[in-house]
């Protein structure tokens, strides 16, 4: 009882310096990534830029609007000869010019390739927001990836301790046998061997934590200046239908739905290259302003011109040396490569899907086996225990036994998040990872 009373009180301690720190949950380490990650961020920073491209601003639609304006001064030597045969003579004279115009340009009608070339900015914006969308679930299984390792290192690390402790109780009952003389000098020293060895692991167990830890901190954006420790809760109470599952990945999975995009923007590519097959029908349309001012040899000393001008002009480009056809042709065999990368994209996601289905289920199973498994090396330490400290059992058969508790113990860990991760897995070919609560 004592000894399970010491035990329990450092499992307390441990468990107290964890209460005292921020524990860090997954929902909150998925909003600290979506709104510090530089992945992301850039990856936003991208689709503003195709959203800017994707405005009528950039349509060509609108008309484009120049003024113009100069201004020009002379100072001439002129001889000037009239019929009467009178000559004058002017020395520096001057004169000066001033012009101002405002000029509109439209295009009419250009065999609607702005209208294809609009569709396909927009549907590149689209495009960019599934690359965006890609970019966040990555992030989001790499943010997990690393999240779970800290658990379990964590969950390690607390296993390590027990281990320790145990092995400290075991050393303070080796040195009273004894002192007492009921063991030789070599119990005690076995206890210290293993003592040192858990020292180490549990050494190596916190150093590997603290780095795990700065790894999740730089997917965050390293903004987290204090430690912190994470949510080793973990449930898998959702039933999964597999066939319900397998037909939301055919239509949400994020590879399929981009090259279903670019598919579509295939489509507008071919259509605004046989555009430049017609005629192109544009208006213009000016307002200007002239004033010259004539040195004295001039019949006009000033003048002065305002006006409007319009016009509509049409050009029909009959043959461009068969780059339209050749860019049309290319544009065709582009659309034809991406519908064979469709068909084989939905042939590796039903593979990818299956194993993934396959691998979740097979890890699930692992880690409740694992689990179970916990059950029984506590027992037989539980019962070891009992029969070392009654003299029934060497030093060497309870260190087994301590070990294989350790040791079901790490492995329900790795058990335990990899078949999460394999459920995240599975979850982003199908598309719901981000559509699930964290």
């Amino acid at each position: 009882m004592k000894n399970k009373g010491i035990l329990l009180g450092i499992v307390l301690v441990v468990s107290n310096v964890i209460a005292q720190q921020q524990i860090l949950t997954p929902t909150e380490a998925v909003s600290l990534a979506l709104e510090n990650n530089y992945g992301i961020k850039l990856a936003n920073n991208q689709l503003e830029v195709a959203k800017n491209n994707a405005s009528i601003l950039n349509s060509g639609f609108l008309p484009t609007v120049t003024g113009n304006a100069g201004a020009s001064y002379s100072i001439d030597n002129t001889e000037a000869v009239f019929s009467n045969g009178n000559v004058t003579i002017l020395n520096g004279a001057e004169s000066s010019r001033y012009n101002a115009s405002v000029n509109l340009n439209y295009v009419l009608f250009d065999g609607l390739g702005r209208s294809y070339d609009y569709k396909q900015l927009q549907e590149q914006y689209q495009l960019s927001e599934l690359q965006a969308r890609e970019t966040i679930e990555n992030t989001v299984f790499q943010l997990f990836t690393i999240y779970y390792n800290v658990a379990q290192i964590t969950e390690n690390t607390v296993a390590l301790n027990q281990t320790l402790a145990i092995s400290n109780d075991r050393l303070r009952r080796a040195k009273y046998q004894f002192n007492y003389g009921q063991s030789t000098k070599l119990a005690v020293l076995n206890a210290e061997v293993d003592i040192n060895n858990d020292s180490i692991n549990l050494i190596n167990s916190e150093q590997e934590l603290k780095n795990s830890k700065r790894d999740l901190n730089v997917v965050f954006g390293n903004i987290l200046d204090h430690d912190f420790d994470v949510d080793t809760d973990i449930k898998f109470d959702v039933l999964y239908n597999k066939e319900a599952l397998f037909e939301k990945a055919k239509t949400r999975n994020i590879a399929l739905m981009q090259i279903e995009k670019s598919i579509m923007i295939s489509g507008y590519d071919i259509k605004s290259g046989k555009s430049a097959y017609l005629p192109t029908v544009g208006l213009n349309g000016s307002y200007g302003w002239n004033k010259n001012n004539n040195n004295a040899a001039a019949f006009l000393a000033v003048s002065t011109n305002t006006g409007i001008s319009g016009g509509l002009n049409l050009s029909w480009n009959l043959f461009d040396g068969g780059n339209t056809i050749t860019r049309v042709k290319n544009a065709q065999i582009n659309l034809e490569n991406q519908q064979l990368q469709k068909e084989q994209i939905l042939v590796n996601l039903e593979r990818d899907f299956n194993n993934a289905w396959d691998d979740y289920q097979n890890k699930l199973n692992i880690y409740k086996i694992r689990e179970d498994n916990i059950a029984t090396s506590q027992n037989n330490f539980d019962r070891t225990e009992e029969k070392f400290k009654l003299g029934q059992v060497n030093s060497i058969e309870f260190r087994q036994a301590q070990l294989n508790l350790r040791n079901a113990e790490l492995s329900r860990n790795i058990a335990k998040y990899q078949a999460k991760l394999a459920e995240l897995q599975m979850l982003q070919i199908s598309g719901e990872l981000l559509n699930v609560a964290f």
